[in-house]
């Protein structure tokens, strides 16, 4: 009986140190797991329960998107987008649309719901459109790709015919001679003072030119190879290899403990004793950290789309190509360097320019935050898919 006393009488007297552990079991054991259990980025996403409805709902929304988008190319609607037939001459943005043939979900359309959310941003720039947009078929195999086909009519269409495309030895050189093919024969068609080069399963978003022109007109954007507008966001995690997120992270949670201890003078309900020292300072700002990255940090970017103003530039990664702006010349410098390289599985394109921007001396690449398209390609053109994929 008096060990008990005692300990009753520490519990008593360390009470900042029992309300700390009641209020991590509170929020990281009932609070978070029942808010987040289906938020497909958060770590408490129960992917057993979850994933395979989810990825169905996903793939059915698609479907439908793109059944859509059929529609909308095929009836008199598209007729009043003859204007961007043809790119005019030293544009100042120009929009290239890479698109090869699926094998597998042909029935999603991805490139007709691109070309139809590009038509309709463009087409709301005002009498001068914010840029010229032109579509670069890759495909070289027998089959046509038939949706080129169908907005032959609305856009210029580059090809690169069978005859001048070189076997390749594997998918991922080949999708890389595509990718610079169809960045020097855009270049010698328009000249454009900047290209914007996108795979033909990258969404635009409502503002993806208001925030492109925002990006342009900043001043590290003359000076970087390119500017990725797309980073999955299953690896966009405060825990991760990147420094400047983990700068983030700390800064979030020095944010968050201070806003938690000035609001406890103000409104404390359950009589919280933590106060400004270093102690308890620390274990806040270690909590807020931990709640921001269990909930899923891709739902906190989701608050910069208030403003162009507010996404976020930072260091390039590595992964992945959907979406890349080259400022100026940079789209010339990025097809040479990709030129001088073989890529194999394991060493795309995407690597490749991440190599090149890391290793030769004065060039710098850069990616924004959140995402400025959705990456709707369920199905891979380089890649073996499933007869149903999942979305993560």
């Amino acid at each position: 009986m008096p060990h008990l006393t005692k300990l009753f009488q520490h519990v008593r007297w360390s009470s900042a140190l029992v309300q700390a552990l009641s209020l991590s079991v509170i929020t990281f054991c009932v609070v978070l797991p029942l808010c987040c259990h289906q938020l497909l980025y958060s770590y408490f996403f129960i992917r057993s329960f979850y994933l395979d409805s989810v990825s169905e709902k996903v793939l059915e929304e698609n479907f439908k998107h793109g059944q859509d988008a059929l529609l909308f190319w095929q009836s008199k609607n598209a007729t009043a987008l003859h204007a961007f037939a043809n790119v005019s001459h030293r544009p100042q943005l120009l929009v290239v649309v890479i698109s090869v043939r699926r094998s597998n979900g042909q029935d999603f359309h991805y490139l007709l719901q691109v070309m139809q959310r590009l038509s309709s941003l463009v087409g709301a720039c005002g009498a001068r459109p914010c840029a010229e947009v032109l579509v670069c078929d890759v495909e070289s195999g027998p089959l046509e790709n038939k949706d080129v086909r169908l907005l032959q009519p609305h856009f210029q269409v580059i090809r690169r015919s069978q005859q001048n495309a070189h076997k390749p030895v594997n998918m991922f050189e080949k999708e890389k001679r595509d990718y610079v093919f169809c960045i020097r024969k855009a270049w010698s068609i328009a000249k454009p003072q900047h290209v914007l080069v996108l795979e033909d399963d990258a969404l635009p978003r409502a503002d993806f030119f208001p925030v492109i022109n925002n990006l342009l007109s900043r001043g590290f954007a003359s000076d970087t190879l390119y500017i990725k507008l797309y980073h999955p966001e299953r690896l966009q995690r405060y825990w991760n290899p990147e420094p400047y997120r983990l700068l983030e992270w700390v800064g979030i949670g020095w944010v968050g403990a201070t806003i938690l201890l000035l609001l406890g003078r103000f409104w404390n309900p359950w009589s919280f004793t933590f106060t400004f020292s270093g102690l308890h300072f620390l274990f806040l700002t270690l909590y807020v950290m931990g709640v921001v990255e269990l909930l899923g940090r891709h739902y906190l970017l989701e608050a910069r789309r208030l403003s162009p103003q507010l996404y976020a530039v930072s260091p390039a990664t590595e992964c992945c190509t959907p979406a890349m702006l080259f400022p100026g010349t940079a789209s010339l410098r990025a097809a040479r360097y990709l030129d001088a390289s073989f890529c194999v599985k394991g060493y795309a394109k995407d690597m490749v320019l991440y190599k090149m921007a890391r290793t030769i001396p004065g060039e710098r690449s850069h990616s924004i935050e959140p995402n400025l398209v959705a990456h709707i390609g369920s199905y891979s053109s380089v890649r073996p898919n499933p007869s149903r994929p999942k979305v993560l």
